[in-house]
């Protein structure tokens, strides 16, 4: 057997990476890990983790609005940009030092440089004049946000990471695209009182969520101030001396002071060395893999976003659990992809779980029943909001199973989170009926739901 440097080496040190390496290391293997820029990855430094923390921040302003409606009065609020900014980072930087220091005491090395493959069982660290040899190789470095490099203008545009550190909130800013990104930051920089424009190419936001919910959301964001314009693209993005004047494919015209781009993620592949390790891409870009992440490569395996199947931190670390299962423990596991719950952090936030309307009626034989309920909530009640909640229970016909749940409302991501116990346990209507509701809740409504809005059988 050949004589190696270590058993695994892992490129990438994000929620994903660092899972697998503490596990293999901690079986006692001799494993190191390689980051180009700070442990945590994208979740921790430049994704959910500060994502969630900006959506908190924008929340309070809602909040005043509806104490206001309770009898509370607030003088001279104010948020200042600079004073979130610095108190973000110290929390960034204390969560990324933990995950460096469990990395340190499973036994993992941390190698501070960007890997590159060099053949299936070496890897070069740039710039560190330093060359590693590894029995085993775990591609883990995630995906980067893509932006149309070839539009005049472009380089007057940022993405999600600079969002994070902008110097100076904008007066007015554009966001390019329809997914949970552009919607989380479209509701995160309104809710900071910055003039929001939400554009997207497509005939509405959340492609591929339910159509409820789509239509739904973009009602309700338009209510928190968010103009939204549909089936439209750039042309250009112009700088003036006032600020950055887009051009829409449309004729429209719309100056802004900060222009986003939020229209994709791709796989971070570039550069990586894949070809001279023997691993191939698919068709998308992303490193192909098979059901147990294994790449086209006999000693090299490749988990979370990098191989673009389905790109959400919890299962890039089941991934990775599955990966030290199967290699180390002799134990072959697969993720079941199947009924995974995701929340987008819009404003109101939405809660999604299994199948929609529209995929249940495709795989569903004897058709699909479909309940729906829309309320003002409770918390409203005061405030002369017509803000409104969507719920929604997608049901086999035939087994009477509920395949899917869709939430649009307040607390919709805690609430899908016990839901999905329930989907992926395969629960009926039925028992979620014979489940007490708890008096007085939004999510009550999702065992009260009685009346059924359609049956209708396959259209496929």
């Amino acid at each position: 057997m050949a004589d190696y440097d270590y058993d695994l080496f892992v490129i990438g040190a994000g929620s994903g990476g660092v899972r697998a390496a503490r596990l293999t290391a901690l079986d006692g293997k001799k494993v190191a890990v390689a980051e180009e820029y700070r442990v945590g990855g994208t979740c921790v430094i430049r994704g959910c983790v500060p994502k969630k923390f900006m959506v908190m921040a924008s929340e309070v302003s809602h909040a005043l609005e509806i104490a206001e409606g309770y009898g509370w009065s607030f003088d001279n609020a104010k948020f200042d940009w600079p004073t979130f900014l610095e108190a973000k980072d110290v929390e960034i930087a204390r969560l990324s030092g933990i995950y460096a220091a469990n990395l340190g005491k499973a036994g993992v090395e941390l190698v501070h440089g960007r890997a590159v493959l060099k053949d299936a069982h070496t890897v070069e660290i740039v710039g560190k004049n330093r060359t590693i040899t590894a029995e085993k190789i775990l591609i883990a470095t995630g995906g980067r946000p893509w932006k149309p490099e070839d539009m005049p203008g472009i380089e007057h545009a940022i993405t999600s990471e600079e969002a994070f550190h902008l110097p100076e909130l904008p007066k007015r800013i554009l966001i390019a695209g329809g997914g949970y990104i552009a919607v989380e930051f479209a509701g995160i920089f309104a809710g900071l009182g910055v003039e929001t424009t939400l554009i997207y190419r497509g005939p509405n936001i959340l492609r591929g969520f339910d159509d409820d919910v789509r239509a739904h959301l973009a009602g309700e964001i338009e209510k928190r101030g968010i103009k939204v314009v549909l089936g439209c693209q750039h042309e250009k993005i112009e700088k003036t001396a006032t600020g950055l004047v887009n051009h829409l494919e449309n004729g429209m015209k719309l100056e802004a002071d900060v222009v986003m781009f939020a229209t994709g993620r791709i796989p971070h592949v570039k550069d990586l060395g894949l070809e001279a390790a023997g691993v191939e891409m698919n068709d998308e870009g992303a490193i192909k893999v098979d059901p147990y992440s294994k790449t086209t490569a006999d000693n090299i395996w490749a988990i979370g976003d990098v191989t673009d199947r389905m790109n959400l931190t919890p299962v890039a670390i089941r991934e990775a659990v599955a990966f030290h299962q199967t290699v180390y423990r002799d134990n072959p596991q697969h993720f079941d992809y199947e009924a995974v719950a995701t929340a987008v952090f819009s404003q109101p936030p939405v809660g999604v779980v299994g199948l929609s309307e529209a995929e249940a009626r495709r795989s569903c034989s004897k058709g699909v029943d479909v309940y729906v309920t829309r309320f003002r909530p409770m918390k409203y009640a005061f405030t002369g909001s017509d803000e409104r909640v969507l719920m929604k229970l997608v049901v086999d016909a035939d087994s009477q199973r509920v395949v899917g749940v869709h939430i649009v409302g307040p607390d919709s991501p805690e609430m899908i989170q016990l839901a999905a116990i329930a989907v992926k346990a395969g629960l009926t209507k039925a028992q979620w009926d014979a489940t007490c509701a708890v008096h007085p809740t939004m999510a009550e409504e999702l065992v009260t739901l009685k009346e059924k809005q359609s049956n209708a059988t396959s259209a496929g």
